[in-house]
């Protein structure tokens, strides 16, 4: 692995542990995974292949991104205080999180210190086309955990019930609202 990819590799595993401690929800809670996820996706995905089942790797590896994300979404806290929605990413969140991008990652490393073969085998058994099939499949995983699990975070801070809103509305008096 280059030092480009161990760097944005380790900052997309950060970007969670940074929403260990509650903060505001914002824009800048979605755009810097956005921005860190839509770099490397610039940078190294080049095609998608389609050949042999190229596009079957792809889709089980994207299911798994989405289910991870879309898990950690769930498990992350959302709260309203004030005009604000703070978000805290739980204990469940932070370890799917790490599931799915330290994967990642233990793949790449095991890949390049002996796994090759064993890859380039059940490539061959299972007719994957090559290093560019699971490269795409790699990354559009950790894309689609990165995307799903915002949205995910995005639909919920919307249903949260907001002071004067057109919805539920928080009783007087409360500071908070918790939805886990």
């Amino acid at each position: 692995m280059t030092a480009t990819q161990w760097i944005t590799d380790i900052a997309l595993v950060l970007i969670v542990f940074r929403q260990l401690r509650e903060g505001r929800l914002g824009p800048r809670s979605y755009l810097l995974p956005l921005g860190i996820i839509s770099f490397v996706a610039y940078r190294y995905l080049d095609t998608i292949p389609a050949g042999g089942n190229d596009l079957t790797l792809i889709g089980v590896l994207v299911g798994v991104g989405a289910l991870l994300g879309v898990a950690g979404g769930v498990f992350t806290r959302l709260r309203v205080v004030g005009d604000h929605v703070l978000i805290k990413a739980g204990l469940i969140s932070a370890v799917l999180w790490v599931i799915g991008m330290g994967a990642r990652i233990g793949f790449q490393q095991w890949v390049e210190h002996g796994g090759a073969d064993d890859v380039a085998r059940f490539s061959v058994d299972h007719h994957i086309t090559g290093e560019q099939a699971w490269l795409a499949a790699l990354l559009l995983m950790a894309l689609t955990e990165v995307v799903s699990r915002l949205a995910t975070i995005f639909v919920r801070s919307r249903m949260l019930p907001r002071p004067g809103g057109s919805g539920a509305s928080v009783r007087p008096g409360a500071a908070t609202t918790r939805v886990n």
